[in-house]
């Protein structure tokens, strides 16, 4: 296993947030974190938006651990809404779809760490150790397959386009990317229309697009939707 360059030290981690629509494995997972991290709160949340209501209404917590398939949400759009919302939060990617692609993407997009579902209960507490100490974990073989690849390289140019959002732009941009329009938008998130515009207009600048096809483009360029999850489970 790998650990990267400490970011800072001594980071207490008692209380976790853990975003994962299986309850068995949260049930697990808590397990595991309380055993072998000293994690002594864990709360849960099925869904990307449950998570951010609760980071929304002052909820604190000292690491939170997601999972990239989502009902509500695919690809790393989660993590990128959670590191505009929480930027001084550590997230962890703990998910099914491991391979060098995902992972390094992952880490590109904020996270402090990717651990593979499948993970044996050792390699959560080497993790966890590591985060503990500041540093940013991947698993052992991980390979930055970025270089002098056309197809990673731009898929790394729409994440960071793609950080740069804020938290409310990410929604609209979502919500575009289900074909609705300015006036649906501000019906569902209960806002302007104008409001909703201005936004629109934000978005594109900083995607550097001119168009909401060209938005969606992009935001599909970071979309892993076509990796299928396997099997979870901590042995």
């Amino acid at each position: 296993m790998q650990s990267h360059a400490p970011q800072q030290t001594d980071r207490p981690l008692q209380r976790a947030l853990l975003i994962d629509d299986h309850p068995l494995f949260c049930d697990a997972l808590s397990m595991t974190l309380e055993a072998v991290a000293g994690i002594t709160e864990v709360e849960t949340a099925d869904l990307l938006e449950t998570a951010l209501d609760k980071l929304r209404e002052g909820g604190r917590f000292d690491v939170i651990i997601l999972d990239l398939h989502l009902p509500d949400v695919n690809g790393l759009d989660g993590l990128i809404r959670l590191k505009s919302l929480v930027p001084q939060t550590p997230v962890v990617v703990v998910s099914s779809m491991a391979d060098n692609r995902v992972i390094g993407s992952a880490l590109r997009a904020g996270a402090a760490g990717f651990v593979p579902k499948h993970s044996q209960r050792a390699i959560f507490q080497r993790a966890f150790d590591a985060l503990a100490r500041g540093e940013t974990f991947v698993p052992e073989g991980y390979v930055d397959v970025t270089a002098g690849n056309a197809a990673a390289t731009s898929r790394e140019d729409a994440i960071a386009r793609l950080a740069t959002l804020t938290t409310q732009q990410g929604r609209i941009l979502q919500l575009i990317c289900e074909g609705k329009l300015n006036k649906q938008i501000a019906y569902d998130l209960t806002i302007a229309e104008t409001t909703v515009k201005a936004h629109v207009t934000a978005i594109m600048r900083k995607l550097g697009v001119q168009s909401r096809t060209q938005a969606v483009l992009v935001a599909q360029e970071a979309n892993f939707a076509n990796f299928q999850p396997d099997s979870d489970g901590i042995a």
